[in-house]
């Protein structure tokens, strides 16, 4: 009997470390409530074990309405740092993200800070076979690789890589030798002050639909909507929404 309740003790703290761990170990605690009350059920009137059966059949309904809740609202905040299969890679994606953000403004909120865990918390990123391994490549152009390395070391950690190109025509030489999950581009390079969107009007007019996202200096709502137009996925010059929008895309092409 000892063994069993330090076991029990044991699984209730592993569950307590994240919101879908406390949803379960709250339904494993009513249902043996409920096998408690039904062995003892000849003990209580009717009067008394009304309100017992009601509360049997609305909490299961109540914890199931909690979790689509959180699944639909708040998906990023169902995970610990410890679900991650390596801790040191949960800290080192929110301290990326968070040097990333404040390369502009120079300092990270508090509140940017809680935002950036939650990006991180609400990736889960398959591993794909080596006939697959496209699945967690990124092609990133950018004629200036070393003003992204904070936002390159935040998506190293969640287990992607990457490959750089300095141009578009260097870009199509890579996009001939392999295939990816996902490109970033900048807008501005050497080529071109619109270099980008001659990048992305040559990929889909060859036919080429992968994913494309525009990392640049602007982050007005006519640029996003320029980039819809051209047939791009999104277009931010704020890392945390560029991880968010580059992880979700990765994740789609892993269950294609």
């Amino acid at each position: 009997m000892s063994n069993q309740i330090d076991n029990f003790g044991d699984t209730a703290r592993s569950l307590a470390r994240n919101p879908l761990g406390i949803i379960a170990l709250f339904i494993v605690l009513v249902y043996g409530f409920a096998a408690l009350v039904t062995a003892f059920a000849g003990s209580f009137s009717e009067s008394e074990r009304l309100p017992l059966i009601y509360f049997l059949i609305g909490f299961p309904v109540l914890v199931l309405g909690v979790f689509a809740w959180l699944v639909s609202s708040h998906s990023g905040k169902l995970f610990a740092p410890s679900d991650f299969e390596n801790d040191d890679n949960f800290l080192k994606a929110v301290g990326a993200l968070a040097a990333a953000s404040s390369k502009s403004t120079g300092t990270t909120s508090n509140d940017e800070v809680a935002r950036i865990v939650g990006s991180v918390r609400g990736v889960g990123l398959a591993r794909p076979n080596a006939a697959d391994s496209w699945r967690n490549r990124i092609l990133w152009v950018d004629d200036r690789p070393d003003n992204n390395t904070y936002e390159r070391k935040a998506f190293e950690a969640m287990g992607l890589r990457f490959t750089l190109a300095l141009s578009t025509e260097e870009a199509f030489e890579r996009l001939a030798q392999s295939k990816f999950a996902a490109i970033i581009s900048d807008m501005g390079r050497r080529e071109g002050p619109r270099e980008g969107y001659v990048l992305l009007d040559r990929l889909r007019k060859e036919g080429d639909n992968t994913p494309l996202f525009f990392y640049a200096s602007s982050n007005a709502p006519e640029h996003k909507r320029e980039t819809l137009k051209h047939g791009g996925q999104g277009c931010t010059n704020n890392g945390q929404e560029l991880f968010e929008m580059v992880t979700r895309a990765v994740i789609g092409r892993q269950t294609d």
